[in-house]
């Protein structure tokens, strides 16, 4: 009896355990499981936040400017917009050659070239008062945006109602010598290279007893291409000395407004030249 009644306890005692065991290694598992199901979603939130930022700088850098400009022409002013892609005005701009904001307008045939600069007027803002003729021109908005890419794009715009059925940028005839004389003051430039793709070193030659810095400058050079949609603003090389470096990246006829200061008067000197 006695026996019987030991036996039932262990057999009892061995139940009590064995189930103990068996209901924390359940727990065990299934804390386990969630915790993994956790830490897994966790990485994942991390991963989606990272392909977000990633797609993030991509549609922050798509483009070639993050800059929108707008010029228009009324009652003998030049207003220009800045904006970003927001539509939210340019306001940080850097200084460059003293000046914030540069404005090169040329008309169609580019046989009148102007070298501007407006005031800031607000916020992305700028006006400049100028007269022109009655015509066809484009304005090239030469700025140093802080934090923003930008890249100058011709911005036609036409003063009254000019005949535009005969006009056009070509026909430009590059000159058969590089020598310009404006005022009794004149220039001759000289290039190391009259190909396409290749560094080109352009040296003038002129008074230099006469000389002064320019925007910070001892001259500078605006170069277009004859349908006025590649655009290059060059500065000298040298502080010093009227040379400057450049490239042309496509053969074709392109038109050089080298700007000169001499004794108070600032002239530009007009070239045209064939790049092979």
């Amino acid at each position: 009896m006695k026996k019987w009644i030991f036996s039932g306890i262990f057999y009892l005692l061995i139940v009590v355990t064995g189930y103990w065991g068996y209901t924390n290694f359940i727990a065990d598992e299934k804390t386990a499981d969630h915790e993994m199901a956790e830490e897994s979603a966790g990485h994942g939130s991390e991963h989606e936040s990272e392909d977000n930022d990633d797609n993030h700088k991509e549609e922050h850098g798509a483009g070639n400017s993050d800059v929108q400009v707008d010029v228009s022409y009324i009652d003998g002013n030049i207003e220009i917009s800045l904006k970003n892609k927001n539509n939210q005005p340019v306001d940080k701009l850097e200084v460059n050659h003293e000046k914030l904001l540069h404005l090169i307008v040329v008309n169609e045939h580019l046989d009148q070239y102007y070298h501007l600069h407006p005031e800031q007027t607000g916020e992305g803002t700028f006006t400049v008062k100028k007269d022109f003729e009655e015509g066809s021109y484009k304005a090239f908005v030469d700025i140093k945006p802080k934090d923003l890419s930008y890249e100058v794009k011709p911005i036609p715009f036409k003063v009254g109602n000019p005949d535009t059925t005969h006009g056009h940028n070509g026909g430009l005839e590059p000159d058969k010598e590089h020598i310009q004389t404006i005022d009794q003051e004149t220039v001759e430039m000289e290039m190391s290279s009259m190909n396409a793709g290749e560094p080109v070193t352009l040296t003038f030659k002129l008074n230099e007893t006469n000389l002064q810095p320019y925007l910070g400058a001892m001259g500078h050079v605006v170069i277009l291409d004859e349908e006025a949609n590649q655009y290059l603003h060059v500065h000298p090389a040298d502080h010093d000395k009227p040379i400057f470096e450049t490239e042309f990246h496509e053969p074709g006829i392109y038109k050089i407004w080298a700007e000169f200061k001499q004794d108070g008067k600032v002239r530009a000197f007009p070239f045209i030249v064939e790049i092979k």
